[in-house]
């Protein structure tokens, strides 16, 4: 269970529309939703923190997986086979350092190599991560306003039976095979929440838990923001046991439980007040909305229409019960 030192406001009926979100976001799960968030609310009206726990230097540059990846998405750029990465890339480099004995796991393409390059150059000049989002946005043409978790580097930690991996050597490297038993955050207690995130959280309406990865994803954001005063609704993204991408359900089999909306929904139970589960996990809706209210949806997002059926289906969620 997540222990977050949160305030959340109880779901509570009301005529009143909300729409100011911000939503915590992490990889491919978390980019989806946030671009169906982003085709209806303004775009002054969403706000995305995005975690920076899996950022990490490699072949001298430094990466930020997730971060660009929100960013690729709303941008319309992202692979829309893979999720991550852009689109029509091409692996000139990668290849040819290859063949010359450097590394290959994680692949860097062309395209991708140009974000990562100019992000390297601005940090090392002494300009912040927010600051270079923000202007890679306006570049892009991303309107939405993108936050990374913090400026201030927190590394997540995947403790295993193989020893302690960082998260892109326990994620890619090792295809995340090693045995999980545990996470920590390496500078989580002196990271600041990035500029504008309180402000952001202190006019938005409501908080959104994307269908995320609670342990390595959405966890470290809540680790720096600390508190949340607004009601929280978080989607699972767990269906039918299962996770769409990544590591969570194997994540909470290892550690001890039964990989389900219910286990998601119980590792944030101190924190939302609202939980949005798929229709293939119906059956789970009681056990869960015993102290929380909660929809059941379809909450695979297959494409664009599916994206933003789903952030329609959430934000309804929430002026109903808000």
């Amino acid at each position: 269970m997540a222990q977050i030192n949160s305030e959340s406001t109880v779901l509570r009926p009301s005529s009143t529309v909300h729409r100011r979100i911000v939503a915590l976001a992490g990889g491919v799960g978390g980019a989806k939703f946030a671009h169906g968030l982003a085709q209806i609310l303004p775009p002054e009206d969403l706000t995305v923190i995005v975690n920076t726990g899996d950022d990490f230097e490699h072949y001298g540059l430094y990466i930020c997986p997730d971060l660009d990846t929100v960013c690729y998405t709303l941008a319309g750029l992202a692979n829309p086979e893979t999720g991550w990465g852009r689109v029509d890339e091409t692996w000139n480099v990668i290849e040819n350092a290859s063949k010359l004995g450097g590394p290959d796991w994680f692949r860097l393409g062309d395209r991708d190599l140009g974000t990562h390059l100019e992000r390297t150059r601005r940090l090392k000049e002494g300009q912040t991560l927010s600051q270079i989002t923000k202007d890679f946005c306006k570049a892009w043409g991303v309107e939405q306003t993108i936050l990374p978790m913090s400026d201030q580097p927190v590394r997540t930690i995947v403790e295993t039976e193989a020893g302690d991996l960082a998260f892109q050597e326990y994620f890619v490297h090792r295809r995340c095979e090693p045995r999980v038993k545990g996470f920590r955050f390496e500078g989580v207690d002196l990271a600041e929440p990035a500029p504008g995130a309180r402000e952001a959280l202190q006019a938005a309406d409501a908080v959104i838990l994307c269908p995320s990865n609670p342990w390595v994803s959405i966890d470290p954001i809540l680790r720096v923001i600390k508190k949340v005063k607004k009601p929280v609704v978080a989607i699972s993204p767990i269906l039918g046991g299962q996770t769409v991408k990544g590591p969570a359900a194997k994540m909470f089999r290892e550690l001890g439980f039964k990989p389900s909306a219910l286990a998601v929904a119980n590792h944030y139970c101190d924190l939302i007040s609202g939980f949005v589960l798929d229709k293939i996990d119906e059956q789970l809706k009681g056990d869960i909305g015993i102290n929380m209210s909660t929809m059941v949806t379809n909450t695979l997002m297959k494409d664009l229409n599916d994206r933003s059926r789903l952030a329609q289906d959430v934000l309804h969620f929430i002026e109903a019960e808000l």
